[in-house]
Formats: structure tokens, C-alpha cells, sequence
């Protein structure tokens, strides 16, 4: 008799165990980062600058969502990673958080407490419908585009196509002075480039000696050239 009452506790204890142990597998499922970025059409036509701003608004606002802060700013790294086409460095963000990705996207996502985020598309990768525009602080800043005077020292920047270039620059540049002697280097549109240092975006208007930029220091170079439609 007694073993008749022991026997059902032992199968529901056993099925317990068995039932948490599936459900731990399932939350710690974890795929490696896939190298390719999503593809996706927003449903109006977006500028550049539109989609700098919504991307700023969400970080922003980001760490008052659930969860951590620092998880937070390791999703925004390795969002910037992806983006920039440097995949092993978002890899090797990502594990270095004890991020876990179930589906190998940043989209869904989770921290070792099991705590879910969620990254919208549109930072991980422009729309398909992106509208390039000329910034009017072009014409303003610039009324040289590539001045051969005033220059200090070459400086090193990092496309997101892996490419080293060195451009000769002086502190008093501004950054938008120094996109278009890029774009007469190597024939990449102004509107075409963000350029990032210390994870901050360098605006147009902003001069060089205002990053604290040393001469040995590398600015990265995001180029979101517009993909040609497919039929």
C-alpha cells in the first residue's frame, strides 16, 4: 500500500524534473548571430535624418524599458557592430553579456536572468525605401569641398566595408568638410556616410577638435548606400 502511494509521488517528482529541465533548454537556447541584416520596407518613405531620430529616440528611452542598463548598451554596440558589416565584434559583444539569441537575430533576445528585449528592425539596418538626402549644412560650412590648406595630420578612418582610409584633416575641420574629401577619395556620397567615434555620431557641423580625436585614433565610417530595387 505504501509503495502504491510512493510510486505516483516519485513519477510526478521525475515528471517535474523532466518538465524544467525542457523548459531551462528551451529558455537557454542560444544561436550564433546571423551575418546577414534584416531586410524591410518602412511604411512611409524615410530620410536619413528621420532614421537617425527615431533610432536616438529609442535608445534613449531604451533603459527605461525592462531590464538592465548595461544589457541595454551592449545591444546598442552590437547594433552599431551589425551595421557597420563587423560581425565577430557584435559576436563577441554579445557573448561577453551572456546575451542569449534563440532565432540568431538582435530583435529577440535575452539576458542570463531570462529577461526578454526586443530591438526594432530599424536599428538594426535602413529601410529598403530609405530617401538620401543632401544635408543644407553642406553648402553652409563648406564652401571648399575639399580645401588643401590648414592641414595637421592624417587622419585614419574605418569604413563599414572593412577598408582603411587616410585623409589629411586639421582639427578646425568640420566633420562635414572632411565627409566630402571621403566622397572625392573614394566616390562615397556625403549623405551616404555616418561617421561614429567613441560610439557618439559626429554631426555635420561639428569640428574635429570638439571629439577629443587623437592622430592615432580611428573614426568609423557607416556607409548606407541605397540598394537598387529588384523586379
Amino acid at each position: 500500500m505504501g509503495g502504491c502511494v510512493g510510486r505516483p509521488r516519485g513519477d510526478s517528482q521525475r515528471s517535474q524534473s523532466r518538465a524544467s529541465g525542457q523548459q531551462r533548454k528551451r529558455a537557454g537556447r542560444n544561436e550564433p548571430l546571423k551575418k546577414e541584416r534584416p531586410r524591410w520596407k518602412s511604411d512611409y518613405p524615410m530620410t536619413d535624418g528621420q532614421l537617425r531620430s527615431k533610432r536616438d529616440e529609442f535608445w534613449d528611452t531604451a533603459p527605461a524599458f525592462e531590464g538592465r542598463k548595461e544589457i541595454w548598451d551592449a545591444l546598442k554596440a552590437a547594433a552599431y557592430a551589425v551595421e557597420a558589416n563587423d560581425h565577430e565584434l557584435a559576436q563577441a559583444i554579445v557573448d561577453g553579456a551572456s546575451i542569449t539569441l534563440p532565432h540568431g537575430s538582435l530583435t529577440e533576445c535575452y539576458d542570463e536572468l531570462g529577461t526578454r528585449y526586443q530591438l526594432p528592425v530599424y536599428c538594426l539596418a535602413p529601410p529598403v525605401n530609405l530617401i538620401m538626402e543632401r544635408s543644407d549644412e553642406d553648402g553652409t560650412d563648406a564652401p571648399d569641398p575639399i580645401p588643401n590648406t590648414r592641414r595637421e595630420f592624417q587622419l585614419k578612418v574605418r569604413l563599414s566595408t572593412g577598408k582603411d582610409i587616410k585623409l589629411n584633416a586639421s582639427m578646425q575641420d568640420t566633420i562635414g568638410q572632411l565627409k566630402k574629401q571621403l566622397h572625392a577619395v573614394e566616390g562615397i556620397e556625403p549623405c551616404w556616410q555616418r561617421w561614429f567615434f567613441s560610439g557618439k555620431l559626429l554631426t555635420d557641423r561639428m569640428k574635429l577638435q570638439e571629439t577629443k580625436i587623437q592622430k592615432d585614433f580611428v573614426i568609423q565610417v557607416i556607409v548606407n548606400q541605397p540598394q537598387e530595387t529588384q523586379n
